[in-house]
C-alpha cells in the first residue's frame, strides 16, 4: 500500500465518481472532493449545450473557480491531483495544478474517443498532453490516447466498489417488493429498446428500471415492463440480489466488451446474462460463472430455460460471486493501482501499462 497522501479530487461527488474517491479515503488517504459541476445551477440545457458544443467557455470559468477556490484555502498542499472525466477541465488549470502540486492524473471511464459523446471531451482532449497519467478502461483508448499526446497510459478494467456492492441482508418484504424473474437495470439507449422489445415478444418476464425509456419507439411494447426511473444504494443491490437473473448490456456508442455492472452484478451475488464479448470470457467462465448470448434469440432461450432452474441459477450465481471476489476488480485495488503508476511516473516515459495481474478463470 502506497504511504498516506492529500489528494485533491476534480469529480462528481456522486456515482462512481464518489466511490473512487471514498475508496482512496479507505486506503487511509486524506480527500478532498471539488465537484466542477458544483459551480453550476442544475440545467439540463446547460449539460446538453455542453454535449453538443464542448463550450469551452466553461473550462475558462472552472479554472478561476477552482483556483479561487483553492486560495481560499488555508491549507492547500496537495501531493497529488486526481482528475475523473475531466470535461470541465480545461489544459491551462492542468498546467497550473502541475505548477502547483506536481503531479496530476486523470481517470476516465467513458470513452472519450469515441464518436457517441459529440463534443463534450474537446476539453479533455486538449488537456490531455498535460496529465501525468491517463486512466483508460478500454483497449481501444490507450493508443487513441497516445495518439493524442498523453505521456502514459494505464488501461485497467471497470470497478465495482467494496462498500457500495457488498450484499445485502434482504428480509422477506425486501424480496417481495424487488422480486424479478429477469431484471435490467440502465438508462434507455437505441440499441437496447429494439433488444427488449424482443425479448418481450418471446415472452420473456422482464422488469425494467432506468431513465429515458419513454423515449423508445418500441415504448408501446416496453412500457408494461417498465418498473420506474434510475436505482442507486440499497435499492439497486436490493434489487440485484432479489432478482434470478440480470441482464448486461453493453453501450454500442462507448465500445463496450463490458461495463461496471459485469462487475456489480456477481459481486452483489446476481446472475450476470450479458452478452458474449472478449472481456467478458476473460472475466467468467461461461456457463459457470456467468451466462452469456450473441443475440436476443439465445438471451430469450437461456432465460426460459433458468427461469425454472432454481438450484442451477443458485450455482452460477454463487461461481460468479467467489470469481468476481479473485478478480478483485473493485475501487480499492484499482486506486492503488493508479497510485502506483502515478509513482512509477517520473520519467514521463512513453509506456503503456495494464493491471498484470488480472486473472482469468482459466489461471
Amino acid at each position: 500500500m502506497t504511504s498516506p497522501r492529500k489528494i485533491l479530487y476534480l469529480g462528481s461527488n456522486s456515482g462512481t465518481s464518489k466511490h473512487r474517491a471514498d475508496a482512496l479515503v479507505r486506503l487511509e488517504h486524506q480527500v478532498e472532493i471539488i465537484d466542477p459541476w458544483g459551480f453550476f445551477p442544475q440545467s439540463v440545457l446547460l449539460r446538453k449545450l455542453q454535449f453538443d458544443t464542448g463550450m469551452p467557455w466553461l473550462g475558462h470559468y472552472v479554472r478561476r473557480r477552482i483556483l479561487r477556490t483553492l486560495n481560499g484555502r488555508e491549507n492547500n498542499q496537495y501531493d497529488l491531483v486526481i482528475v475523473n472525466c475531466g470535461e470541465l477541465i480545461n489544459a491551462k488549470l492542468v498546467k497550473d495544478l502541475r505548477a502547483k502540486f506536481g503531479l496530476v492524473a486523470n481517470y476516465n471511464n467513458d470513452d472519450p474517443f469515441g464518436k457517441r459523446d459529440r463534443n463534450k471531451w474537446k476539453l479533455y482532449l486538449e488537456a490531455l498532453p498535460h496529465y501525468d497519467l491517463v486512466v483508460v478502461v478500454r483497449e481501444v483508448n490507450v493508443q487513441k490516447a497516445y495518439a493524442s499526446g498523453a505521456k502514459k497510459v494505464l488501461r485497467v478494467f471497470m470497478t465495482a466498489d467494496e462498500v457500495v456492492h457488498h450484499p445485502r441482508c434482504l428480509s422477506e418484504q425486501d424480496y417481495s417488493k424487488w422480486a424479478s424473474d429477469v431484471l435490467f437495470i440502465g438508462t434507455w439507449m437505441p440499441e437496447r429498446g429494439e433488444f427488449m422489445a424482443r425479448l418481450i415478444k418471446m415472452g420473456i418476464p422482464l422488469s425494467i428500471y432506468g431513465s429515458r425509456w419513454q423515449k423508445a419507439p418500441q415504448w408501446s411494447i416496453i412500457k408494461n415492463a417498465w418498473r420506474g426511473g434510475e436505482l442507486h444504494g440499497d435499492n439497486y443491490a436490493k434489487a440485484i440480489q432479489s432478482a434470478k437473473i440480470c441482464l448486461g448490456l453493453l453501450s454500442k456508442g462507448n465500445r463496450d466488451l463490458h461495463t461496471t455492472r459485469s462487475i456489480e452484478i456477481p459481486a452483489l451475488g446476481g446472475l450476470l446474462c450479458a452478452e458474449r464479448t472478449l472481456e467478458h470470457q476473460q472475466l467468467y467462465q461461461e456457463g459457470k460463472e456467468a451466462i452469456f448470448w450473441s443475440d436476443a434469440e439465445e438471451c430469450a432461450a437461456v432465460c426460459k430455460r433458468l427461469i425454472s432452474e432454481d438450484a442451477c441459477r443458485a450455482n452460477i450465481a454463487l461461481a460468479g460471486k467467489e470469481r468476481a471476489q479473485k478478480n478483485n476488480l473493485f475501487n480499492e485495488a484499482i486506486m492503488q493501482a493508479v497510485l502506483k503508476t502515478v509513482d512509477e511516473n517520473g520519467n514521463h516515459s512513453r509506456t503503456s501499462s495494464q493491471i498484470s495481474s488480472f486473472p482469468t478463470w482459466s489461471n
